[in-house]
């Protein structure tokens, strides 16, 4: 138990967060592991899942040592290796599910966010708590208000305050909801499947675009998505999926 474990299964690559004893609170190490786990792929792995060790917990954010034993100036490089991670995640070149199955806090909470899906039990509980610690919440926490909204978002990073993902307000956050744990994997595997349908590049195209929808505006957006188009329709394996698809 430690650093997280990779596992491939044919088309679907496993990142186990591994801590349990702990939450599967993370070390800078472990951000660095993550990094690669999703950047380092393989032509056969077209789906990532990322998940943690134990029923306890998802992820309890960072580890609290990595911030007792940092120096007052250290702050940025910390956050920086949590910023190349998270953009790693999001920027995957396959889809990425966080299959949650317990807490799910500070940057384990951004983690999930980064991810494209997310799958949940009704018991799993997601919070920014880093303003109790005098620190921000930052870098995908930017992402929250997208999903849940500004009010919501607001009290969340300002408080600190914890939710259950089967709130009204924090549901959106979820893809696929079960209500227990022990549907996790049928849901995750459903998900999976479908996900294998589609060409690895028209996913892989498809998430690109979705970057660029976030990042600029819809002028942007639209002369973006002509050229990707343009771009995967031209593709040998687009070509055989039109073939081959029957309504």
């Amino acid at each position: 138990m430690g650093t997280p474990r990779v596992h491939d299964d044919g088309a679907v690559r496993t990142v186990t967060l591994d801590r349990p004893e702990a939450a599967n609170a993370l070390h800078t190490g472990d951000v660095d592991a993550i990094t690669a786990a999703v950047t380092d792929l393989p032509d056969r792995v077209r789906v990532v899942v990322v998940t943690g060790a134990g029923d306890r917990a998802f992820g309890a954010g960072m580890n609290l040592d990595v911030f007792r034993d940092a120096a007052p100036g250290d702050g940025r490089a910390i956050i920086t290796r949590l910023a190349t991670c998270l953009r790693a995640v999001r920027t995957a070149p396959v889809p990425t599910i966080a299959r949650l199955n317990g807490a799910c806090l500070g940057a384990a909470f951004e983690l999930a966010l980064a991810c494209d899906l997310r799958v949940a039990h009704a018991g799993v509980r997601v919070g920014l708590p880093e303003v109790r610690l005098g620190i921000p919440s930052v870098v995908d926490a930017a992402l929250l208000p997208r999903y849940v909204g500004a009010a919501l978002a607001q009290e969340m990073v300002l408080t600190g305050s914890v939710h259950r993902v089967d709130e009204p307000g924090t549901a959106p956050l979820v893809n696929r909801l079960v209500d227990s744990p022990a549907g996790l994997d049928a849901a995750v595997d459903d998900l999976v499947a479908t996900l294998l349908a589609p060409t690895r590049e028209v996913l892989s195209a498809q998430k690109q675009l979705l970057e660029t929808w976030r990042e600029q505006g819809i002028t942007g957006s639209v002369e973006a998505s002509v050229d990707t188009f343009a771009e995967v329709f031209a593709l040998p394996a687009t070509r055989d999926a039109i073939a081959r698809y029957r309504p």
